[in-house]
């Protein structure tokens, strides 16, 4: 090969490692872009779904707990007045475990407890802990033929006195067992009674497999007292149901929100649900809704809290789980 015919393919060979070079450059933008085209739907579909999961939880929520609350079918009267006349309540030890954590008695909360309510009661995020006492206080204290005979008065728990529902009540004039069962606040007739013995038995709590008709935690307690006053004022049995699931959710939000998506997920509103059904031992009851959270997946809501008096106290507003305690 000549000098010449070297000098005359050398542009040949170059123009082709260019063009192979070009090719190279341009596969790898494309592949650059599409990774990039790639990354950006990843994202896009991840907020979409993160706000639609958002949005699915607050719609629920709405429904269990509505901000603005709920009006029960219910006047609570002179009850709280009463029940400190007796020495149910102490209303020195109640108030001063208030204030102590920062919540004025003041307004309802001072009409509820030592005056006269005449309006509907209306149960809140912020005052679902204080209603919760004041009826645990009524359930311990008003005479009930279902805390003189039944399951709380069976001889191999050791007495009445030995559960978390009595021994807990520590915010009365002496011994709470002084006043277990033992005031007239509530008067039912034989059919009124009858409602509620039927109702309280239908009625599971979350913190333990018990009805209401065996209140041996601060929560059957005061359903149970709860129960007494519907059926006293008249309130009907469906009425009731769905009352006492509006309290139940309340005092367990986060269980109950747990529940709703589970419904809702099998194409079941909340607002549709059977309250019976939703209080009865499948999903209430501290075995049945532990096999519902297992099928559900949701991020938690709500803060727990204790056994004592004060441990369903919210210390400032917000969704808080009740406790077993004052």
């Amino acid at each position: 090969m000549n000098n010449y015919e070297l000098n005359i393919k050398m542009p040949e060979e170059t123009m082709k490692k260019d063009y192979t070079l070009h090719l190279s450059i341009l596969a790898a933008a494309v592949i650059l872009a599409s990774a990039w085209v790639y990354t950006k739907n990843k994202e896009l579909t991840s907020l979409s779904r993160k706000s639609t999961s958002e949005s699915s939880v607050q719609s629920i929520t709405e429904k269990v707990l509505p901000s603005e609350g709920i009006i029960l079918p219910v006047r609570f009267g002179n009850i709280g007045a009463e029940l400190v006349k007796v020495g149910a309540i102490d209303a020195e030890k109640f108030t001063a475990i208030y204030e102590g954590r920062g919540v004025p008695m003041s307004g309802e909360y001072k009409i509820l407890l030592s005056g006269k309510s005449d309006g509907n009661l209306k149960i809140t995020k912020e005052n679902a802990g204080y209603l919760l006492n004041l009826f645990w206080a009524l359930g311990l204290a008003n005479k009930n033929p279902i805390l003189d005979s039944g399951e709380m008065t069976n001889k191999a728990y050791g007495g009445a006195g030995n559960f978390a529902s009595t021994g807990g009540w520590i915010v009365a004039k002496g011994n709470p067992m002084d006043h277990y069962s033992k005031h007239k606040l509530i008067n039912l007739t034989q059919e009124q009674q009858n409602l509620v013995e039927k109702i309280s038995k239908g009625i599971y709590r979350p913190c333990c497999d018990n009805s209401t008709h065996f209140p041996d935690c601060n929560h059957g307690m005061a359903m149970l007292g709860f129960l007494e006053m519907m059926a006293s004022q008249g309130v009907s049995e469906q009425d009731m149901w769905k009352a006492a699931l509006t309290l139940n959710s309340f005092w367990f939000p986060d269980n109950y929100l747990t529940i709703a998506t589970y419904m809702e997920s099998n194409g079941i509103d909340w607002t549709s649900v059977s309250p019976k059904e939703m209080l009865g031992i499948n999903y209430s009851s501290a075995s049945g809704y532990k096999k519902i959270a297992s099928k559900v997946s949701v991020p938690s809501q709500q803060g727990g809290s204790g056994c004592g008096v004060d441990a369903s106290v919210p210390v400032v507003p917000k969704k808080q789980q009740s406790g077993c305690g004052v």
